[in-house]
């Protein structure tokens, strides 16, 4: 072999070897961090510029609660895109329809419901805040859960499953079960709207800032973060259950870094023990050493 290409060979394997260990050497760190909770955490990071990836827990199906209001939305805007609905369409909400027991800002500023909001503004209030009588109403303006996982898994993210919707969660423990995700295929989701063009470019921009405003989860990826650090995500969480079991809290989203490169995370805390406090610390501590991580590279 010529000199020159062995040398131009070494050295390529060497900087592919270096990448490798300083990500894996962020998993371990991860992993130190979740050995000794009572708590099953799944992760999956990916650096969307420098595509640096790791996954831990990634074979487990993690309870979605919340999170999937991110895939119903990708499911509308599809919608929005092929012309069948627009933003702005007045969507009429009667009261029946705002259930009662059950977090739905909706309800709480129009108890007695009978009134028009634009598509847009519900999506706003299913994402941003959560509400989970938007999100039914979404669900059914679009014909159920099976029409957004069928519009996930076209997409090629097959590791998902969504079944029921907010009401049926709400009335049922277990039903939340069906609606699983492992960390990868959000993450792998993520990337695909924020690299792959699956929407418009005025929907991804609505959805992007609208996940930008999400007013939940403050104390989760973006708990430990610098101040005013950009984060588009959605949040997910559970009750807990008459044997001190929380089923889920969770948190998907977009970091971007000071110099303008992202990373795309995905952390689900299920099947814990722990107080309320220390699962969303779990999520905030991870996210830092992550942040740590990606910051750190950028040049000075």
């Amino acid at each position: 072999m010529n000199r020159n290409i062995f040398f131009v060979v070494a050295i390529s394997s060497l900087i592919t070897f270096q990448s490798y260990s300083q990500i894996d050497s962020l998993k371990n760190n991860i992993e130190k961090l979740i050995e000794n909770k009572d708590a099953a955490v799944g992760v999956s990071i990916h650096g969307i510029e420098s595509n640096e990836t790791l996954t831990i827990n990634n074979l487990k199906h993690f309870p979605m609660q919340s999170v999937f209001k991110f895939h119903i939305a990708l499911a509308v805007l599809d919608q929005v895109d092929k012309g069948k609905i627009k933003l702005d369409d007045k969507i009429l909400i009667s009261k029946k329809e705002l259930l009662p027991d059950t977090w739905s800002p909706i309800r709480e500023k129009y108890p007695e419901g009978n009134v028009k909001l634009s598509l847009a503004e519900i999506i706003e209030y299913t994402v941003a805040i959560s509400d989970n009588n938007g999100c039914d109403i979404l669900l059914r303006l679009i014909g159920g859960p099976e029409i957004v996982e069928k519009h996930i898994h076209k997409l090629g993210i097959n590791q998902i499953s969504i079944k029921y919707n907010e009401e049926a969660m709400n009335k049922s423990w277990s039903a939340q079960f069906s609606n699983w995700t492992t960390p990868k295929a959000s993450t792998d989701l993520l990337i695909k709207f924020f690299s792959d063009s699956v929407l418009s470019k005025s929907s991804f921009v609505f959805l992007y800032n609208t996940m930008v405003n999400t007013s939940t989860g403050k104390n989760r990826i973006k708990g430990q973060l610098p101040k005013g650090t950009i984060v588009a995500h959605k949040t997910g969480s559970s009750g807990t259950n008459e044997s001190g079991v929380t089923a889920a809290v969770n948190d998907i989203g977009i970091v971007t870094l000071p110099n303008g490169d992202h990373f795309a995370i995905s952390i689900f805390v299920t099947d814990s023990k722990e107080n309320d406090e220390m699962n969303e610390k779990i999520i905030s501590d991870i996210s830092k050493l992550a942040w740590d991580y990606f910051a750190n590279k950028i040049p000075r």
